[in-house]
């Protein structure tokens, strides 16, 4: 019997060691749950602060970048301002000399050009010329145009290729027998009939 005792005795002890354990381990629990609890706390305000003084710092940084757009502004109006009376004095200086390029204008307007006298020389015209422009002796210039108005007013300018002149009888002879002559080949064919 006494070794039951003991076994019980034992038993008892055991069990108020593990619940003297579990206590421990409770508190512990606790312990652990508020510390938690605590740090959680102060990670939170940290973040919240973090969160302030980071609203604050762009709050600060968007008013200096508000006072440097403001400040860029005025220096472009600034600039502006003085690009625009450089532009107008500019426009107010091209107005008179634009003007005073216009008196001149008026002034040489006025005096007509005078042409070569070379051209202006009156010349005789062979007997097959002047079947189409006339007998009477006339300048370079004045033969050429009545040439032109004879050609125009018979058509004989080829449809597909203007520069190209058909010859009619009157032309046949001055062209030199050809039916069809180029407009810059005809001046040099009809400067062989003026003399």
């Amino acid at each position: 019997m006494a070794v039951a005792r003991k076994k019980t005795a034992r038993k008892a002890a055991k069990k108020k060691t593990a619940r003297k354990t579990t206590k421990k381990a409770a508190t512990r629990k606790k312990t652990t749950r508020k510390s938690t609890k605590k740090t959680t706390r102060k990670v939170a305000k940290k973040k919240t602060a973090k969160k302030v003084t980071r609203k604050k710092a762009t709050k600060k940084t968007t008013r200096k970048v508000a006072k440097k757009k403001t400040a860029r502004k005025k220096t472009a109006k600034k600039v502006t301002r003085k690009k625009a009376t450089k532009k107008t004095t500019r426009k107010v200086a091209k107005k008179k000399t634009a003007k005073k390029a216009t008196r001149k204008k008026v002034a040489k307007k006025k005096s007509k050009r005078k042409p070569n006298a070379a051209f202006m020389k009156a010349m005789t015209v062979s007997p097959a010329l002047g079947a189409v422009v006339g007998n009477k002796p006339l300048p370079r210039t004045e033969v050429t145009k009545k040439l032109w108005q004879y050609i125009k007013k018979h058509g004989l300018q080829d449809a597909k290729n203007r520069r190209m002149i058909n010859a009619d009888e009157k032309l046949s002879p001055i062209f030199g027998g050809k039916k069809q002559v180029s407009m810059f080949d005809m001046t040099k064919l009809v400067s062989k009939h003026l003399s």
